[in-house]
């Protein structure tokens, strides 16, 4: 999640209420993960699988790769 703003109590309780929710999904999501469990998840009608081999590989920053002059791609 990104930075609490600090006028975070003047905002509306429903604002509040989906930073919360998306801080703990984040969280509950970082946990399975290291714990090598899979996370279920609602897609296109139905319940999916996503194991935690499929998440950390799409979770990983793409690899950089070098060209013959030293420079990143």
């Amino acid at each position: 999640m990104g930075r609490i703003p600090q006028n975070v109590l003047d905002l509306p309780l429903e604002e509040r209420a989906l930073m919360a929710l998306r801080a703990a999904v984040k969280e509950a999501i970082a946990e399975r993960l290291r714990e090598g469990l899979p996370v279920y998840i609602w897609s296109e009608g139905r319940v999916v699988n996503l194991s935690a081999r499929k998440m950390r590989a799409h979770s990983r920053p793409p690899s950089k790769r070098r060209t013959r002059n030293g420079r990143t791609l």
